[in-house]
């Protein structure tokens, strides 16, 4: 690090590291390919999930290729003769654009209010432009309708039309809105007209090339990158790369009323704050890449993007910041330029080294308060509900959802759904006989023979992706599976069926992931610190931090956004980001803590380290939960609520945390918090802890 630290201070090499770092930045936006994310996720489910094997034996059946779009017509006093008519014309009119023209038939609801057209159209087609054939078919389905009748899309192609125009420009206005942000807050944690603008640009320019290189990685290595990965990845890595440049730029004005010299001060900076932003960085990055143990390809999507994102901005931080900062030395501060202040370096000051040695006059009363604290926010877990339905999975009532509402008055709710039985040609008929039997199943209809099995269509009595349709998909699949023999060999797919899988393979997924978060985390701590008490304390203040921001999240989304529940995504993300970012400021404060314990002990090294860090940490942590928020620009339920859950969470750990309960566990575990690590520079003068 020493030899780093000169090159990029040096009075000519800084320059050249400056320039430098757009040279490479450059090269490898021209050089490297870019290719373009998807824009809606994929079920991201491993062939050997039952659903995905049956959408694989469905390509040989005939009509395999194709989707369905319900166009859903109601007047709320009744449907007239004149509504009949019209919507009789416009149901001609929709079979002349699908694929099997005699099945576009109206279907009029038992009360008369509602009435429905399913019009199957080509399924390549539909993906290659949703948004494209739902607005034609709207048209097509409100020609000339008479006053007072309306006319939606719902269905797959409603829903998967709603959910790309969810995503339509979410890059875009995600890096707008992201990059606003940080302008703001940066300008108002520097309160210069000048400072902001170089992190801004730096970090900036590392999101632009994460990108580039997530695009490339990730097409090489054939992983599906969607548009809520990539957002994802621009928010972390716009807040995390903030976070770096504003540790190392707290160093870098410390260390310039120590010393005369910006380019000394700078170097004795990337030497100081270097290793501890590579540490918690890696932190993160490792944290992100335990993604890849998972199933689901959209996991291991994210933990390789954005892993490949916090990497790039721990480089910008370390390599390029320090130079681009030196350069332009102690005026880019303007107006409030640090000075030299000879004879001050060990002295702290400030409002955090006041609250340091409030928590060190009264530890174990302050540790109890913040933990009961900390018991009453997770409290708020009683009763939470897990998984969302398709309806409840956007946000601002989008057509489809709307449609949905109104089909569940007059119809079976899981009429827009698709569940497929694929049953033994020789057993369909017992396979049937048995799905009859299988509560939630309203009817089966059977279909075409190929390749040895037979296609049962079932429509369920759940709304589409809901508890009750999960529970007949569940059910049955247990009940094939108990009457054994061939009928055990029949396998549920479909919408409903797929959905239920994603639920599966996520639960799976958590359960694998977070026990390997937890140790990459413990890993690194120990190394770090030199310690195994300190390690254990930190993280088990994260995980309060998690479960007490998951707890004031869940009374939230419950009464105040009016969210039924969790996204299924939402705890493992969720937890993911609180752990490995919380993990961030534990290191931003006990590597400060474990540098001034070998100088005045634990006791006053403590106080210390939260005198220098606790601004920095606050501002970090108010900036990163301010980035995180701004994923509810999206009018996606679960985005929303990560983005929520994180910024309660760093709020609570930046405030309350890292600020009381860690400097108290600190102070009441005294050396026993460094054990094993010895304290041979502190006892060598004398001092007690």
């Amino acid at each position: 690090m020493d030899r780093i630290a000169r090159f990029l201070t040096g009075r000519r090499t800084a320059w050249l590291a400056f320039f430098g770092g757009f040279v490479v930045v450059g090269a490898l936006f021209a050089l490297l390919p870019q290719p373009e994310s998807g824009s809606t996720p994929t079920t991201g489910l491993p062939a050997s999930a039952e659903s995905q094997r049956v959408a694989a034996l469905l390509e040989r059946f005939p009509g395999a290729d194709r989707t369905v779009a319900i166009v859903v017509y109601d007047r709320e006093a009744g449907l007239t003769e004149a509504d009949r008519t019209a919507i009789g014309q416009r149901a001609a009119a929709l079979a002349d654009r699908s694929v099997v023209p005699q099945a576009v038939r109206p279907q009029v609801g038992d009360d008369g209010r509602v009435a429905l057209v399913a019009v199957p159209l080509d399924a390549d087609r539909v993906q290659d432009d949703p948004e494209g054939v739902a607005s034609a078919l709207r048209s097509v389905a409100r020609t000339d309708l008479p006053a007072g009748l309306t006319a939606r899309i719902t269905g797959p192609v409603g829903f998967q039309a709603d959910v790309v125009n969810a995503f339509a420009g979410a890059d875009l206005r995600l890096l707008i809105v992201t990059a606003a942000v940080v302008a703001v807050l940066l300008i108002v944690t520097y309160r210069s007209p000048l400072l902001w603008i170089v992190p801004l640009v730096v970090v900036g320019a590392a999101d632009g090339l994460a990108r580039v290189v997530v695009g490339a990685v990730t097409s090489a290595a054939g992983v599906p990158v969607d548009a809520s990965v990539s957002g994802i990845q621009s928010v972390l890595v716009f807040g995390a790369g903030t976070n770096y440049a504003l540790l190392l730029i707290s160093r870098y004005r410390e260390e310039l009323r120590r010393r005369d010299d910006p380019h000394d001060a700078m170097r004795a900076a990337v030497r100081a704050a270097g290793p501890t932003i590579a540490a918690s960085g890696g932190t993160v990055a490792l944290s992100l890449l335990t993604l890849l143990l998972g199933e689901l390809s959209g996991n291991r999507a994210l933990g390789l993007a954005c892993a490949i994102g916090v990497a790039i901005a721990i480089l910008a931080a370390v390599l390029w910041l320090p130079a681009a900062l030196v350069v332009f030395g102690r005026r880019l501060f303007w107006p409030f330029v640090p000075r030299h202040e000879p004879g001050r370096e060990g002295e702290v000051r400030g409002v955090w080294s006041a609250i340091g040695r409030r928590v060190a006059r009264r530890p174990r009363t302050l540790a109890v308060v913040a933990v009961l604290g900390i018991v009453a926010l997770g409290s708020g877990l009683v009763g939470f509900r897990f998984g969302l339905s398709q309806t409840e999975q956007l946000l601002g009532d989008p057509e489809s959802v709307q449609a949905q509402a109104v089909l569940d008055r007059s119809f079976s709710a899981g009429t827009a759904a698709q569940t497929v039985v694929l049953a033994p040609a020789g057993e369909a008929d017992r396979v049937a006989a048995i799905a009859r039997d299988v509560d939630g199943v309203d009817r089966v209809t059977p279909g075409a023979t190929s390749g040895g099995r037979t296609e049962l269509d079932l429509q369920l009595a759940g709304a589409p992706a809901s508890d009750a349709a999960f529970a007949s998909v569940r059910d049955l699949r247990a009940a094939f599976a108990v009457e054994g023999g061939r009928v055990a060999d029949a396998l549920v797919g479909g919408s409903d069926a797929t959905a239920y899988d994603q639920r599966v393979a996520q639960q799976r997924d958590q359960a694998v992931v977070v026990p390997a978060i937890l140790v990459v985390v413990f890993l690194i701590l120990a190394l770090l610190l030199r310690s195994l008490v300190a390690p254990v304390l930190l993280l088990a203040s994260v995980l309060a931090t998690y479960l007490a921001s998951l707890g004031l999240g869940n009374l939230l989304f419950q009464h105040v956004f009016g969210f039924p529940g969790f996204d299924v995504q939402v705890p493992l993300f969720a937890f993911l980001f609180l752990v490995a970012l919380g993990v961030d400021y534990n290191i931003f404060l006990t590597a400060r803590a474990r540098e001034e314990r070998a100088v005045v002990g634990t006791r006053e090294g403590i106080v210390r380290a939260l005198g220098a860090t606790g601004g920095v940490i606050t501002s970090a942590g108010v900036l990163l939960a301010a980035v995180f928020v701004v994923l509810g620009v999206l009018p996606v339920v679960a985005l929303a609520q990560i983005g929520a859950l994180v910024c309660i969470g760093v709020l609570l750990d930046t405030l309350v945390v890292r600020t009381l309960l860690v400097p108290a566990l600190v102070l009441i575990a005294g050396d026993r918090f460094w054990w094993p690590s010895r304290r041979d520079a502190v006892l060598r003068r004398g001092e007690a802890a």
